[in-house]
């Protein structure tokens, strides 16, 4: 007897889980991995609207100021009755101006003007300064791997009991200071919240999202095999489910071509002749300009679960992704002579939890004459390769298989430190791998 997969069924089984284990468990930590899109926000809104209906007050840390207002804003939908702080800054523009029209939030800087609330939200940075009140039975970390361990340390005062929520595939937690020194150590401050956590209490509740609703059928398998190969999941659509189509014919040019490639597999490689390059190579900038601008041009329009009509593909559904600022910036201008505004473009670390239609990826190995850690970094690929919920487009200069093979990792061993699988080499090798099923080779004319 065949056994279908019902991703729905499958989804509510483990949230019900993990709201049971929040609710009515004892240990003082669960910890919830979730892949792309498999709705992290919407498991927060939820155990926090549960939590809160059961007379458990909590306190709710996120990792930035748009992540808090976001949630608050996604309360305030789901209950606008419900009593809500914002705890914020003493900045002159502390939080997002549309908190102030909604009438159940209640916003200060300091936490006291907060205390009696069911539910109060900030950033880790903020309660790293709240002092002297009476700690929350409950509390829950949203985006738990991109907190440092520091940071949970410097909170952990405040709550008795949490619910760690994050994707452990997504880039790690930011520093600006080297932490070798603390390498393997349990207490490595640069280390994530959650391996910290898990490290110092292993018996810990574990959970994880099995379904991604924003990834389609067609990168689930790869992004799932190549980032997440402990934690496997699955798309919430089947094949067939979505289309992204044309008004439009293509001109025979490689932007063209490698657009139709990717409305009918999902994935599209734009494959320029090998060359070491300046890091915001003119070229390869220029292509992922020309495709964006193709796109548009040719009426793309998408089908999915979320219509019963075609919706056209307007540029705020289109992301571009870089490696580094400058090439965003670079990319930026290309757009812009090419008349092209409205286009999210940005790097890896800034795109990271956003969902778009269509991405537009220049490989961070690119004309590269050297593979090092930072372009290697699983997670940066990661978030670049699952931002779509239609197609995703790499542009690349040739050769990247031949120079991941000359420059193997070479980062050195250290006792006590857990190796993260896969590695960037191996990632990348299987992204690689993947996308070279889906090649067009182009040669720009130079004009």
């Amino acid at each position: 007897m065949t056994v279908v997969f019902d991703p729905g069924a499958e989804a509510a089984r483990a949230t019900g889980a993990i709201l049971d284990d929040t609710l009515r468990g004892s240990a003082r930590g669960i910890v919830v991995d979730s892949p792309p899109g498999a709705g992290k926000s919407t498991l927060v809104v939820r155990a926090a609207l549960e939590l809160a209906a059961a007379g458990h007050p909590l306190m709710v840390i996120a990792q930035t100021n748009a992540q808090v207002d976001d949630l608050v804003v996604r309360l305030a939908e789901k209950d606008p009755e419900l009593p809500v702080g914002r705890l914020h800054s003493s900045d002159s523009d502390p939080y997002d101006k549309v908190l102030d029209g909604l009438d159940n939030v209640r916003k200060s800087a300091k936490a006291a003007d907060l205390a009696g609330l069911d539910i109060v939200i900030s950033t880790a940075a903020k309660w790293a300064h709240v002092k002297n009140v009476e700690p929350w039975g409950h509390a829950i970390v949203d985006e738990a791997y991109q907190m440092r361990s520091d940071a949970l340390l410097a909170v952990a005062g405040l709550f008795e009991r949490a619910l760690f929520v994050g994707d452990p595939g997504q880039l790690d937690p930011f520093s600006i200071v080297g932490a070798d020194q603390w390498a393997g150590l349990s207490y490595d401050p640069s280390a994530s919240a959650v391996s910290t956590l898990l490290a110092h209490n292993p018996e810990l509740p574990q959970h994880r999202l099995p379904v991604s609703w924003r990834l389609p059928a067609s990168a689930a398998p790869l992004v799932s095999d190549a980032f997440y190969p402990y934690t496997p999941f699955r798309s919430g659509t089947d094949h067939g489910d979505r289309k992204l189509s044309f008004g439009v014919a293509s001109d025979g040019s490689g932007p063209d071509r490698v657009l139709d490639e990717a409305a009918e597999a999902g994935w599209g490689l734009l494959e320029l002749p090998a060359r070491h390059t300046p890091r915001t190579d003119p070229e390869a900038v220029r292509a992922v300009a020309l495709v964006v601008r193709r796109l548009l041009d040719r009426g793309g329009v998408a089908t999915s679960e979320r219509a019963e009509q075609p919706v056209p593909v307007t540029a705020d559904r289109v992301a571009v992704g870089t490696a580094h600022r400058d090439q965003a910036a670079a990319v930026r201008a290309a757009l812009a002579e090419l008349g092209v505004t409205g286009v999210a473009v940005d790097t890896a670390n800034r795109l990271q939890g956003r969902e778009f239609d269509v991405t537009v990826v220049l490989h961070p190995l690119s004309g590269r004459p050297d593979a090092t850690a930072f372009h290697l970094e699983t997670g940066r690929l990661c978030v670049l390769a699952s931002r779509h919920r239609h197609a995703c487009i790499v542009v690349c200069r040739e050769g990247v298989a031949d120079l991941l093979d000359e420059h193997p990792s070479t980062e050195p061993v250290q006792l006590g430190v857990t190796v993260k699988f896969p590695d960037g080499w191996e990632a990348n090798h299987a992204v690689l791998a993947h996308l070279a099923e889906h090649r067009v080779r182009w040669r720009p004319q130079v004009t």
